[in-house]
């Protein structure tokens, strides 16, 4: 089996050191992932200026993987469309990151967007994010993520579908188990700092929290608060199917097949005031 790994955080993070090590036993690990950190870049690709590859190695020189002064869909692109073209990978990891994937964080996610890509290249992935901001130890999240990617490997995934898995900050013991849940409408309550430069022009510092709002329990982040390992079914298809039947009744207001009738303006009286005049 080949598995590649990538994140948002940068190819130096140690979430994406404890994926790779966790995901070791199931066979070859292959690294593409950005040269920096690409936080909150969503699913944003390189088009207007080039992309650049470097060999990523360890401190004794040691060949690890590539890095990409690109998003993480880059590096999901290049990838599988060029680096590991001729052998590609099996699965992609997208992980693990640092602070929790969940509601509506999931549009803005790197981390998620990285994993999407793959999906729709047809290549099965799966998401993992760490419910901390500020983790101490990975150990947890990279079993998980082994082992779901274990299963999605012996199982495969539905066609248009990716798995999105966030696990709790807590310590082993404390975890309750596994929900499979859907996403809710949690996220970052947002403020703008207003401050000043050196030459005393304003600039804007967008800046927040996350709120967990959900209370019903098949929610991402309700069942992650509560301690459980959150693994939703994401796909990339965004219709909703839900509002195509209202959305029918629309359709002969919108478009008749023949040329509306202009409305022309009433010329104004002569006599009639101009504004401002009375």
């Amino acid at each position: 089996m080949r598995l590649l790994v990538t994140n948002d955080d940068g190819v130096s993070s140690p979430g994406l050191a404890a994926l790779r090590s966790a995901l070791a036993p199931l066979g070859e690990v292959l690294l593409v992932a950005p040269d920096a950190e690409r936080s909150a870049i969503g699913h944003a690709i390189t088009t207007s200026t080039p992309l650049r590859v470097s060999e990523y190695l360890d401190p004794q020189g040691g060949f690890i993987g590539y890095s990409v002064n690109g998003t993480p869909a880059d590096c999901v692109k290049l990838a599988l469309g060029s680096i590991h073209r001729s052998n590609p990978p099996d699965i992609v990891v997208s992980g693990i990151n640092r602070g929790q994937n969940t509601g509506t964080s999931i549009i803005y996610s790197g981390t998620v967007s990285a994993a999407t890509e793959a999906r729709i290249l047809g290549c099965p992935s799966i998401a993992v994010s760490l419910g901390s901001a500020q983790p101490k130890d990975w150990s947890v999240a990279a079993e998980v993520a082994c082992s779901v990617a274990r299963l999605v490997l012996a199982r495969g995934l539905p066609e248009r579908v990716l798995l999105n898995v966030n696990v709790p900050a807590r310590p082993r013991e404390e975890i309750l188990g596994v929900r499979i849940t859907r996403q809710g409408q949690s996220g970052f309550e947002e403020v703008f700092h207003i401050r000043a430069d050196p030459r005393r022009e304003p600039y804007y510092w967008l800046a927040g929290a996350f709120r967990v709002t959900d209370v019903e329990e098949d929610t991402d982040a309700w069942a992650l608060e509560q301690g459980w390992i959150s693994i939703t079914p994401v796909s990339y298809d965004l219709t909703a199917k839900d509002a195509l039947a209202g959305l029918e009744a629309w359709r002969s207001e919108l478009w008749s097949g023949t040329s509306p009738q202009a409305s022309v303006p009433k010329r104004r009286s002569p006599k009639s005031p101009r504004p401002g005049t009375m």
